[in-house]
């Protein structure tokens, strides 16, 4: 009878894991984009109409997180690769992360894509309530969001899906 219920309990905590990776971690279905205006640190403003017809990848750091630091060099090579064929990549950082050092960690590592800052919250909230960095959403040419990681990112792999989202664009 134990093991029974040690068995039912096991399958129910399994089934839990797998949706909630299907729903958060993996590809996203067909949530769309959010009506969001991303305001950079050069002054540029960037709306989510702007995204469409192209491959984006938004990405969640803050300046203390180890995880969003390493994969600073492979979102470099991957935004010089791919931005001068259609990719754009916006990199928002979080509400709590002070302007000054993600302007200064921006400088330092000549991030060449566009850094966003989110000093209320909006956008991190926008995007299915944000919270854990890093945070990527691929999103597709058509609005939705094919890919939502937390944690970093297998690059190849989101390579991949770009490279392909750009031929059939």
């Amino acid at each position: 009878m134990i093991a029974n219920k040690n068995i039912l309990i096991g399958l129910i905590l399994a089934a839990l894991l797998i949706v909630g990776n299907w729903l958060f971690l993996g590809d996203a279905g067909k949530r769309q984009l959010p009506n969001v205006t991303f305001n950079t640190l050069t002054g540029e403003k960037i709306t989510s109409a702007n995204l469409k017809g192209h491959p984006a990848l938004i990405t969640f750091w803050a300046t203390d997180c180890p995880g969003c630091i390493a994969e600073i060099p492979h979102l470099i090579e991957l935004y010089n690769e791919l931005s001068g064929k259609g990719l754009i990549m916006i990199s928002v950082a979080m509400h709590y992360d002070p302007p000054d050092r993600v302007l200064a960690m921006t400088k330092a590592k000549k991030l060449p894509y566009p850094v966003a800052l989110d000093p209320m919250g909006k956008l991190s909230t926008a995007f299915y309530n944000v919270q854990l960095t890093p945070t990527n959403f691929l999103i597709a040419p058509d609005g939705t969001i094919a890919l939502q990681k937390i944690g970093e990112m297998d690059m190849s792999h989101v390579r991949t899906r770009i490279l392909k989202m750009l031929e059939e664009g």
